[in-house]
């Protein structure tokens, strides 16, 4: 392994936060630095000498800026082999100065993007010299350091002060496998941009904030989290979240956004289903009556609310053992009750909009779909019997229907009085799936007559609407498109038994 003593550098970046002390000790070990438009200024403002790159390329910045650095007497200084005597040989004839060292970060191309910025501010961030320059030092790492992030000037700092300017085979290939990922996820960020409506069917996801996690959904499978965690949560308390923890507040997060801005809602969920839903004119109640739901599943769940706990709930909730609780806010006595369980984990969930597509591995590749963003409402109900449901039906069908959007296929939710009942979840037969809703409703002592009833997908038969009107519900809601809807319609007339149409499936595999 071959060491290299850093004897030049060429820096150009756009953020200068932390690059004072960087730009010291290199002046301090008497390394020459090249440097161009802004950074140049940052330096000499320092009162430490830095050389042009006009001087060498004897080539003016053009274009407003765009062509600075991109001249083959910065990348000849770059790219030469410092063992090879052809190259050492070509910069001498072409008088190429040598560069040990490239600190050059990227435009901001995602920030631009989330800031709404116009189209043609986002495309004059599209950084094409910095790319270039990462590139070629991280190609050339035999010979060359490459910095290409603000977010390894520490590492590169210590590395520094360390050596004293001195670098190893190993220094220099981890730090330019850092920078293949910084240039790689820029490309895959500036690709998405433009195939945000996917009309190219290509893939690319690329996740830069990974974390190692204890381990996977089993403890002898390894895991790992890619994602902004902390931009859609403020971790207030408790251990480490795990795989199955994540896969639970996802689902918690996707079904209480169906509710926001809605009543106190409160939602217990196990293995990424709801056992226990309900809303009320408060929060201590909402959960008071979503625990009755299935106070035995709720050991262990995830409790999520949609607006903020306070004591008297928290007084509640700290009853039972319970993995995760999320909501907006907390109020403090709320937080100290809560916080008295050392491994609860508290969460607030911020205010974010989640991705418009889902990702999943399938056999050697992966499924990509839009997420489902329709969510039922009264406007897209078809009343298709003799009798429609009253206003307070209607709203108990709406309620289920969000519910059984985010509860997994075969389902049947039952709800009455805007409280979960009972849930049947993931069968291979509706008629399991219903069976299943109403033995364990009746098993918490829930009355199910004048309960309503959602169905994730049609019913091919009367099978279901029969069951469901001898354990006295009396409205149901499903999406209909069955070549054998007027079974259902018929039992349903002949019995006074309310049903609507959505016209939307909401299969959740």
């Amino acid at each position: 392994m071959s060491n290299k003593t850093i004897s030049s550098a060429l820096i150009s970046v756009f953020s200068k936060d932390g690059l004072e002390p960087i730009v010291k000790k290199l002046n301090d070990l008497g390394v020459t630095i090249y440097s161009t438009g802004g950074t140049e200024k940052f330096i000499k403002d320092l009162g430490i000498n830095v050389v042009p790159v006009e001087d060498v390329t004897s080539y003016p910045s053009i274009l407003g800026g765009r062509v600075k650095t991109l001249h083959p007497k910065v990348f000849g200084g770059i790219l030469n082999r410092q063992n090879h005597e052809g190259d050492v040989s070509e910069l001498k004839e072409f008088e190429i100065p040598q560069i040990d060292l490239v600190i050059v970060d990227l435009y901001p191309f995602e920030k631009t993007v989330a800031s709404g910025a116009s189209n043609q501010d986002i495309i004059e961030k599209i950084d094409i010299g910095g790319i270039s320059l990462i590139r070629a030092a991280a190609k050339n790492y035999a010979d060359v350091t490459c910095v290409s992030s603000v977010d390894d000037y520490s590492e590169f700092l210590d590395l520094l002060n360390s050596k004293n300017g001195e670098t190893s085979e190993d220094d220099r290939k981890r730090f330019a496998a850092k920078a293949f990922n910084v240039s790689s996820h820029y490309d895959s960020a500036i690709f998405n941009y433009f195939n945000k409506n996917h009309e190219i069917a290509s893939l690319k996801v690329s996740e830069t904030n990974g974390k190692v996690l204890r381990y996977g959904e089993n403890p002898h499978q390894k895991g790992f989290f890619f994602g902004d965690f902390d931009a859609m949560f403020t971790k207030l308390h408790g251990k480490d979240l795990s795989y199955n923890n994540l896969l639970d507040v996802d689902a918690a997060v996707n079904l209480i956004f169906e509710f926001k801005g809605e009543a106190p809602t409160f939602a217990i969920l196990k293995h990424n289903n709801a056992c226990g839903f309900a809303q009320r004119s408060s929060v201590y109640q909402a959960y008071v009556d979503a625990l009755a739901g299935d106070p035995v599943s709720a050991f262990g769940g995830i409790l999520i609310s949609n607006t903020e706990i306070d004591a008297a709930t928290a007084e509640e909730i700290h009853k039972l053992f319970c993995e995760v609780v999320i909501a907006p806010s907390f109020s403090d006595d709320a937080l100290a009750i809560l916080k008295g369980k050392k491994n609860r984990i508290l969460l607030i969930l911020n205010d974010v909009e989640l991705p418009k597509t889902t990702v999943r591995t399938c056999l050697n590749g992966a499924l990509v779909q839009e997420r489902d963003a329709k969510t039922d409402c009264p406007e897209d109900l078809k009343s298709v019997t003799k009798t429609t449901p009253t206003l307070a039906q209607i709203e108990d069908l709406i309620f289920a229907s969000k519910i059984c959007k985010h509860t997994k296929s075969n389902t049947i939710v039952l709800v009455k009085g805007k409280q979960l009942c009972a849930s049947g979840t993931g069968q291979t037969s509706r008629v399991d799936a219903l069976n299943q809703a109403i033995h364990k409703a009746q098993s918490f002592n829930f009355d199910l007559k004048g309960a309503v009833m959602a169905s994730d997908a049609f019913f091919p038969f009367p099978d279901c609407v029969e069951i469901a009107d001898n354990a006295g519900i009396v409205s149901v809601i499903q999406p209909g498109g069955s070549i054998k809807d007027e079974l259902s319609i018929n039992y349903c007339d002949a019995n006074d038994v309310s049903m609507v149409f959505t016209g939307t499936r909401h299969f959740k595999h």
